[in-house]
């Protein structure tokens, strides 16, 4: 079976091909421009500028897909902590509504049978309160602009999915992390390895994170048409169901570089007033960077367990060892 993928050379999408390629599925990839980060055997189709991506102007690729029986989408304008676009809604809306659409049209119209859409929890929202976590059944519209252009992206393709029969599904990960990882996740690895203080010892938040193995799996599992039959015009949300704190989380990571290499200096933890942190982060303008570390998100990921009987590959201990071996 040939697969499409696109955000090819990105952090998922290498591992996506990884693992497709492991499971001997013949796979096309889209890329930006020719990378020998991929594979020498895979085809890649060189689009430039999704944000240029036009339906009426592209009739030419949709031989591209011939043959293509699912398409992975992961490719997208990401979310930016500081964003100096002028219109930043406009310019998610580009790559993450329009081109993801346009896409869409070009498969269904070419005989694609499924389409799998990788989405974010943002179109749940930015935080949960305790003992509510996000569902796939919740009614929201988020108004922040990279959720709000994934959330109208869905909408779009579900529509599609009633029109021409073409299957969808939508996946809502939280923060993923694995090999490969950059942003926060790796910020946070890195305070882990210096020998300081660090004030984040007595912090209660719960927070789901979604590992690259169990992310990959899941994504894997539905690829596979016969496999989640069920998963068509579904959302889907999933997390290695062990939700951790801040706290918790920096001392895995510790742990996880004990393990790895028990000499090297490590920062250590001590608790110190929430308020003042969140003061001092509001003070400063940080106050984004504060609601990750103090606010809690939560996701419930029982809908795949119960509908399509997966269950996560790695625990997260399992996957910061594996990370940091490669870091």
């Amino acid at each position: 079976m040939k697969v499409f993928v696109t955000g090819a050379t990105g952090f998922l999408g290498r591992a996506i091909i990884k693992n497709l390629l492991s499971e001997t599925y013949e796979v096309k990839a889209l890329v930006r421009q020719s990378s020998s980060l991929l594979p020498s055997d895979i085809e890649q189709i060189v689009v430039g500028d999704l944000a240029k991506l036009k339906l009426s102007e592209c009739g030419s690729m949709r031989s591209t897909f011939n043959g293509i029986e699912v398409v992975v989408h992961t490719a997208a304008r990401v979310h930016i902590m500081n964003d100096d676009a002028f219109d930043p809604l406009a310019e998610f809306r580009k790559v993450n509504r329009d081109a993801t659409l346009t896409l869409a049209h070009l498969a269904a119209q070419s005989g694609v049978k499924r389409f799998v859409f990788l989405s974010s929890i943002k179109v749940n929202g930015e935080m949960t309160s305790p003992g509510n976590p996000f569902t796939p059944d919740d009614e929201y519209v988020p108004s922040e602009p990279y959720g709000l252009s994934k959330y109208e992206a869905e909408q779009g393709l579900l529509a599609l999915a009633k029109d021409t029969g073409m299957e969808v599904v939508i996946i809502r990960p939280p923060l993923a992390y694995g090999p490969g990882v950059k942003g926060n996740f790796i910020s946070m690895i890195k305070w882990m390895t210096k020998p300081m203080p660090l004030p984040f010892g007595a912090i209660y938040n719960k927070r789901s994170f979604i590992a690259l193995d169990n992310l990959v799996n899941f994504i894997s599992l539905c690829v596979d048409r016969e496999k989640s039959s069920k998963a068509v015009n579904q959302i889907f949300l999933i997390s290695d169901d062990k939700d951790v704190s801040t706290t918790q989380l920096l001392e895995m990571v510790g742990h996880a570089l004990r393990s790895r290499s028990p000499s090297s200096p490590r920062a250590w933890l001590f608790p110190f007033p929430i308020c003042i942190m969140k003061f001092l982060a509001w003070v400063l303008g940080k106050h984004n960077i504060a609601n990750r570390l103090f606010g809690s998100l939560q996701i419930d990921s029982s809908k795949a367990r119960n509908l399509l009987g997966w269950t996560p590959v790695v625990n997260m201990d399992e996957q910061l060892t594996k990370m940091l071996k490669d870091t």
